[in-house]
């Protein structure tokens, strides 16, 4: 049985809702389920020149079988129309709405996966919505402690992240032992279960330059780093660092790695954004439902152009049925 993926395409003046247009004619090896105001999707469509079939459901404990021509979407209404590239704070809820409802479709066995378009955490925080991201947003209503990796599968780098999209003045003070090494622990047990990789080696970046250079460029490698990596290969993990960040992503060291764990967004991300733009992915680990994404913005001026990149968001779909299949979730028809 093919698993159903549910997919929310994000902030609806962005790229996401053509992300979902432009592929819907797509073969996939499983059903998808668009968590959506229809109305949206239709527009987009017509602007877009495309034709799809959308039929709504009122259900989602039996899905039909579409065919390569119709698009399934659980009906999210929008507050106010949408016009392509412009943002409107009145629908900041309905982006939030549509995550939370895509996510409690997982949570109760009816979809195995989601993958989430771009959203603009921005506006939702104009709307007057404290908002810090995506991944923040999905631990919230699953109660789990996510870590952020992004991966370019095609040159095999994987990057997470010990903190996520914190100011910069705030990375140092966020990183703590217990903190640290709860985030290895479940990058670790994720690349063993997700991924199927036995014993996962992990390159772990210093926080300073040099990483550290034998405390005088900082104390965090020697205070609370390497105490860290101590304690976790003694109990048997497959870890090397601190490793200056400046070195870390060169083939002597990537060409033995399964990942690459940086201590802050900008540290990790640039590197893997610049061998894989346009076909990485945003994988959520620690929750406890399966989360890819794609690994760019809302691009508003380029919505509703025929211009899109489809290439990121295939790759984050394809992962998202490549995992559900690893789970072996019992599926709910």
């Amino acid at each position: 049985m093919l698993p159903v993926i549910a997919i929310t395409p994000g902030e609806p003046a962005g790229i996401g809702p053509d992300l979902a247009i432009l592929t819907a004619h797509n073969e996939f090896k499983c059903n998808r389920i668009y968590f959506s105001d229809p109305d949206l999707l239709c527009e987009r469509a017509q602007a877009l020149n495309l034709e799809v079939n959308i039929q709504t459901l009122s259900s989602l404990e039996s899905i039909p079988q579409p065919d390569s021509n119709t698009m399934l979407v659980w009906p999210v209404k929008l507050s106010e129309r949408v016009q392509a590239g412009s943002l409107n704070i009145n629908n900041s809820h309905y982006v939030l709405e549509c995550i939370r409802v895509a996510v409690k479709s997982q949570q109760n066995n009816q979809t195995q996966a989601l993958v989430t378009g771009p959203i603009h955490k921005g506006i939702i925080n104009n709307a007057g919505i404290a908002f810090s991201g995506h991944t923040e947003y999905l631990a919230e209503l699953t109660s789990g402690t996510p870590v952020m990796m992004l991966a370019a599968e095609a040159e095999k780098l994987r990057v997470a992240l010990a903190t996520t999209h914190l100011p910069l003045s705030q990375v140092s003070g966020a990183i703590n032992k217990n903190m640290l090494q709860q985030i290895i622990t479940i990058l670790h047990n994720d690349l063993q279960q997700k991924y199927g990789i036995k014993n996962p080696h992990i390159l772990v970046c210093g926080l300073n330059p040099h990483a550290g250079e034998d405390g005088h460029m900082g104390l965090e490698e020697i205070n609370i780093i390497s105490p860290v990596l101590e304690k976790l290969t003694r109990q048997g993990y497959n870890l090397s660092g601190p490793i200056p960040a400046d070195t870390v992503f060169t083939p002597k060291y990537l060409k033995t790695a399964d990942a690459v764990l940086a201590m802050y967004h900008d540290q990790g991300l640039p590197v893997l954004k610049h061998v894989g733009f346009g076909h990485a992915i945003n994988i959520t680990l620690g929750l406890s439902i399966i989360r890819t994404s794609v690994d760019h913005g809302t691009a508003l001026n380029l919505a509703a152009s025929s211009q899109v990149n489809t290439g990121s968001y295939v790759a984050a779909l394809n992962t998202a049925i490549h995992l559900a299949n690893n789970q072996n979730i019992e599926m709910v028809y």
